[in-house]
């Protein structure tokens, strides 16, 4: 029987330290497991579900996940990783996607299981006798060991000093909720690090840290990321979903295998490639659309891109937009006289989207090559002009 402590290990890139982690489990009693997301974009992505199944596999064993919303981290922006200050958002921003992190999370976690927090509640209490208590706790020097600070101050960009207090104030969170064990990415270690620190300095017991492989885009180079356009958000409709995943490179799919489902890779790795890539998209599309959407994905991807129904040679449109109305699309490809004939098709089901047909007029992102039909033999390609792969 499978040990709880080798059960969290598995697919962990590290754990500080597994003696921690198995004395605290065996304590018999629910841990406190955290992670704290800023809410930056309107939708949670695949690469966000590799900490989020992590925390259901502590929530399967009965432990409480503390879901942080930073909603005051968020206005600052986290520097890990970033080769810029990120841009800020409003209070109202914030607010709007707060609310669809929320409704996008209890896809995986268990809400019986789950105490969801802001950080407002108690940032937004400090003042500036607490912030400046806060900072006495760390030093420059020890900001400045961080690589993404170090590379852009040799570069001659400036790091702002709002930007240098956000791994205290992520830190101060481990501290607010009194975690036992708090989760995330491998470029999250050094915030992780900084709260466990901060516990100590509070007289709180410190807290586990177990960092996680970052999950590569449908780039297949850089981290999936919204700022990347290389994402697949959870949100996205199953027949776009389902084309994302089945654009990814091979080697890339495996990783997927990984950290994504829970099938054995062993066996998927005995398949053909292709067939792995499209039982790899239809669980995951199982996943969040259902088993029927993952379905009629699947049978719009083989009708065009496994049958041939699509002809060998079709003309492609590039387009400098990264969003986009489809009834305006359909015009500016040149596959409709207007917008209102364009929503006419849309209405009878004449417009298809690698294969999925389009219900009804809705603004869709342009971030790979996706292709566009009306009818049964009029086809376009259409292609970001930064690039983006074909799906075949």
């Amino acid at each position: 029987m499978t040990r709880p402590e080798e059960l969290i290990a598995r697919g962990t890139s590290e754990i500080i330290s597994p003696a921690d982690l198995a004395d605290k489990l065996k304590r018999g009693e629910p841990l406190r497991v955290k992670l704290g997301v800023d809410p930056t974009s309107p939708d949670l992505h695949l690469g966000h579900t590799v900490v989020l199944n992590k925390l259901k596999a502590f929530q399967d064993l009965g432990h409480k996940v503390v879901f942080i919303i930073g909603d005051l981290t968020a206005t600052i922006g986290d520097p890990s990783g970033q080769s810029a200050a990120r841009p800020r958002l409003s209070p109202e921003e914030v607010a709007r996607n707060s609310k669809t992190y929320q409704d996008q999370v209890f896809r995986i976690l268990d809400p019986a299981l789950t105490e969801v927090r802001h950080n407002g509640e108690w940032l937004g209490k400090l003042g500036v006798a607490g912030l400046l208590e806060l900072g006495f706790r760390s030093t420059i020097q020890r900001m400045l060991e961080r690589d993404d600070f170090s590379k852009r101050l040799k570069s001659e960009k400036p790091v702002a000093l709002a930007e240098a207090f956000y791994p205290l104030l992520q830190g101060y969170d481990s501290v607010a909720v009194r975690s036992d064990v708090e989760i995330g990415g491998t470029d999250q270690k050094f915030n992780l690090l900084v709260g466990r620190e901060l516990q100590r300095d509070y007289g709180q017991p410190p807290q586990t840290v177990i960092t996680l492989p970052l999950l590569l885009g449908t780039d297949g180079a850089k981290k999936m990321s919204k700022s990347y356009g290389n994402h697949i958000a959870l949100n996205d409709p199953p027949g776009e979903m389902f084309g994302k995943l089945m654009s990814v490179a091979d080697e890339t799919m495996w990783q997927y295998y990984e950290l994504l489902i829970s099938e054995d890779l062993k066996a998927a790795k005995s398949l053909h490639p292709k067939e792995a890539k499209m039982r790899l998209a239809a669980l995951i599309t199982r996943r969040y659309h259902g088993e029927a959407e993952a379905g009629e994905a699947r049978k719009g991807f083989e009708a065009v891109f496994s049958r041939r129904e699509a002809p060998e040679d079709i003309d492609e449109y590039r387009t400098e937009k990264s969003k986009i109305f489809i009834s305006h699309l359909l015009v500016e490809a040149g596959l409709s006289p207007s917008r209102n004939e364009s929503r006419r098709l849309i209405d009878n089901g004449g417009v298809r989207i690698d294969g999925q047909a389009v219900e009804s007029d809705r603004e869709i992102k342009i971030t790979r090559a996706v292709l566009l039909q009306v009818g049964k033999r009029r086809f376009k390609k259409v292609v970001p002009a930064s690039g983006g792969g074909s799906e075949k």
